[in-house]
């Protein structure tokens, strides 16, 4: 996902352009002509917090409990090792849920399952699987946001739409009968389940595929090739390969309350790579609730989770509507936390939803496309070449180890991980062609 040859960006977009900066709460919003695309590395910048009116929206947090022994669904066989979990019980209204833990260093070795009752029903769901997630999804080691003591472990968000009941397990991964002196894997410790109301949308709904964001401030429109190569500063006499800038659902546009995060932002040098992921929530979503969907997610992300912000830079959903995601400018290197050990000098794209095993939407392939066209274009990065990052350390490559990856990864490239699902690894390849092609490669 990265080739660099961008060596500052001073963005001059037209005078009529604005770009939000700091996703305020507010109307305001800054000219793309003041907003440098970069900073310097792990520097943050203080803004001045605008008034957010409180939106609704709330997180249960509930203690599991010990369980009586329970049956591995592939084997039959009793599970050993203590499971946790929650009886059916009553809830206050959710529609995400997830399970953290204290230590963001251990690993959930085993199984989480739930499942929901849809609210003012009797109907109760199947058990549904949740990704155990563990550490892939985090800021890096020796950041500001991981050492500020806050962050913990957790499960991948799942999204189960209006509930008001629910049911949990999570079973240790089962010891091989075949190895006698195996033991179990103890679950990691302060195991609590949260219940996620993303509050209502503050705009209101507009039929059709797609919410159109209401008022100033919503949306970024779309820019034609030509205007989007004025944003990208490149070496005297070098053409600007750029893709036209795609229409981009700011975070007043999906609602994000401003109140829930980190107030200063935290920058990298540039951007060389793309990190693709799926959210893996499921896939049982509207693209008229892919807001609340998100809303969701960046309430877990802080307040269950201890994050600092959403952790990635840009989501895409189903229908292929682009939002951006961590506050601090669409425009700059944001540094998130969505690729443990690289994120630094990236950034990262998730796609809602869930594609172990279904194939993405054409739509959100496209969008990924159009999206590190534009953003990977501002830095000068090659979407079908490749680039060097120097890991944070990760599961898969140890800290200070300089690795050759593609300019458009997915997760799985940095980390041992499923990310972002196979069906929809698959696709990066048909998206580093699009990207290329729309930067005029």
């Amino acid at each position: 996902m990265r080739t660099l040859l961008a060596t500052s960006i001073g963005v001059t977009c037209a005078a009529a352009l604005t770009l939000p900066l700091a996703a305020p709460a507010s109307s305001t919003t800054t000219s793309a002509a003041s907003s440098p695309a970069r900073a310097p590395a792990s520097v943050t910048s203080a803004t001045a917090a605008e008034p957010a009116a409180e939106l609704p929206g709330s997180t249960q947090s509930l203690p599991l409990s010990p369980l009586a022994p329970a049956t591995t669904r592939a084997t039959g066989a009793p599970t050993t090792g203590a499971a946790r979990g929650l009886p059916r019980r009553d809830a206050r209204p959710f529609s995400l849920v997830g399970v953290v833990w204290d230590d963001a260093d251990a690993e959930l070795h085993g199984t989480v399952q739930i499942r929901t009752r849809a609210t003012g029903t009797t109907t109760w769901s199947g058990w549904q699987d949740v990704e155990t997630h563990n550490t892939e999804h985090a800021a890096d080691e020796g950041s500001a946001e991981r050492e500020a003591g806050k962050v913990r472990g957790s499960t991948a968000p799942l999204w189960v739409g209006d509930s008001d009941g629910v049911e949990v397990r999570v079973s240790p991964e089962p010891v091989d009968p075949r190895n006698r002196s195996a033991t179990s894997v103890a679950l990691p410790g302060g195991l609590r389940l949260e219940l996620v109301d993303p509050g209502e949308d503050p705009r209101q709904p507009i039929a059709g595929r797609a919410r159109s964001a209401v008022g100033t401030g919503s949306v970024i429109p779309a820019l034609s090739r030509e205007d989007s190569a004025r944003e990208a500063v490149v070496a005297a006499g070098a053409k600007p390969y750029i893709g036209p800038r795609p229409r981009i659902i700011t975070r007043k546009g999906w609602g994000a309350n401003e109140k829930l995060r980190e107030r200063r932002f935290a920058y990298t040098k540039t951007v060389k790579a793309a990190f693709v992921h799926h959210s893996a929530t499921g896939n049982n979503y509207r693209c008229s609730q892919a807001p609340a969907v998100l809303r969701g997610i960046y309430r877990y992300h802080v307040r269950s989770s201890g994050w600092r912000d959403f952790g990635y830079n840009f989501a895409v959903d189903k229908c292929g509507n682009i939002y951006e995601g961590r506050a601090g400018g669409v425009t700059k290197a944001v540094l998130g936390a969505h690729t443990l050990g690289f994120n630094t000098n990236s950034m990262g794209v998730v796609v809602l939803g869930t594609f172990t095993s279904k194939n993405p939407p054409a739509a959100a392939v496209n969008s990924i496309a159009k999206l590190t066209a534009w953003k990977l274009g501002l830095f000068g990065a090659n979407p079908k070449g490749k680039t060097t990052l120097v890991s944070g350390g990760s599961n898969k490559y140890k800290k200070g180890k300089k690795v050759k990856l593609n300019v458009i990864s997915g997760h799985r490239d940095g980390f041992a991980t499923e990310c972002p699902g196979k069906r929809l690894y698959k696709k990066l390849g048909t998206a580093r062609t699009t990207s290329a092609r729309l930067q005029g490669r």
